[in-house]
């Protein structure tokens, strides 16, 4: 079994949402090496690894993930495999003074 490490929308499988933590391939679904390989190696069109083997697992032991991951950016065209969910940036906290006032050096 093959776990989902990167967000994609599977073409060839009717356009089907994988989403981080999710197994692949979904329960009756078969894929081929060839379609393997493409996934989880950097030859496909997001061009990073999309699942990783996760060794042999029962479906009852994976996990869920969280539903507000759901983003489809499938091509219209409809021809990619897969399509890339939009990157969150981290928010910075600002620093605060502490309730600090500047002290102006008057002597």
């Amino acid at each position: 079994m093959y776990r989902v490490v990167k967000f994609f929308t599977d073409l060839q499988d009717g356009d089907h949402p994988y989403h981080v933590g999710e197994a692949f391939p979904r329960d009756g679904v078969e894929v081929t090496e060839e379609r393997i390989k493409e996934l989880s190696g950097r030859e496909n069109r997001q061009g990073v690894p999309l699942i990783e083997y996760a060794g042999e697992q029962d479906s009852e032991q994976e996990t869920e993930s969280p539903v507000d991951e759901c983003e489809d950016g499938a091509d219209e065209s409809g021809d990619s495999t897969e399509s890339a969910e939009p990157e969150k940036k981290p928010v910075k906290k600002k620093s605060s003074q502490n309730g600090r006032k500047k002290v102006s050096g008057k002597a």
